[in-house]
C-alpha cells in the first residue's frame, strides 16, 4: 500500500496551521490561544468518530438496518503531564430508527472496533483504553437502550480483540 501524505504549513499568526492531504482536502488547526480553528488532538478524536461511525453506518446499511438518525460521540482523558497522550477514549454510537436490531448494533461496532477501524487499532495498540458502546434511541427516553459493547487497548495487539459472536 502507498504511503499516506500530509503537508502541514503555518498560516500565522500564532500557531495556526493548514494541513493539506494527498487526497486534496485542507484541515485547519489552531492552539488555545488562537482558537481559530480546532486542537490536533481534538481532530484525532474526530478521526476516530469518523472511522468508526463510517464502518458501523456500512455495516448497518448491509444488514439493512432501519437507520434514521445516527450520531456519534468521542471523548477523551488525557495525562495531566506532558506529552498529554489521551489515556482512556470513550465512543459512543447513538441510534434511531424503527426496529434497528441491537444484536445487528453491537456486532457492528465490535467488528470496527476490532477489526476494521484503523485509527482504533492504532491507538489501542498503545496506552490507549478505548470504550465502545451505542444508545439505541427508542420511542420514550425509558425505551431507549444503552450498552458497553467492548473495551480495545492499551497495549492490545491491532485486531487481536475481535470477539466471535457468530452471525448477527
Amino acid at each position: 500500500m502507498a504511503p499516506k501524505r500530509a503537508t502541514i504549513t503555518a498560516a500565522g499568526p500564532g500557531l495556526r496551521f493548514v494541513g493539506g492531504t494527498a487526497s486534496g482536502h485542507s484541515v485547519l488547526f489552531d492552539d488555545e490561544e488562537g482558537d481559530s480553528a480546532a486542537r490536533p488532538l481534538e481532530v484525532l478524536l474526530a478521526a476516530l468518530g469518523a472511522c468508526s461511525g463510517m464502518d458501523v453506518l456500512s455495516i448497518l446499511r448491509k444488514k439493512k438496518q432501519p437507520i434514521g438518525y445516527y450520531h456519534v460521540r468521542v471523548e477523551g482523558d488525557q495525562r495531566e503531564e506532558h506529552p498529554r497522550v489521551y489515556t482512556e477514549i470513550r465512543v459512543v454510537h447513538e441510534i434511531e430508527g424503527p426496529g434497528v436490531d441491537v444484536v445487528a448494533l453491537k456486532r457492528a461496532i465490535e467488528l470496527s472496533a476490532a477489526r476494521y477501524c484503523s485509527i482504533s487499532a492504532m491507538l489501542s495498540s498503545g496506552i490507549v483504553r478505548i470504550s465502545h458502546w451505542y444508545v439505541l434511541r427508542g420511542a420514550t427516553p425509558e425505551d431507549d437502550q444503552v450498552g458497553e459493547v467492548m473495551v480495545t487497548g492499551p497495549h492490545a495487539e491491532p485486531g487481536a480483540a475481535l470477539v466471535e459472536t457468530g452471525p448477527a
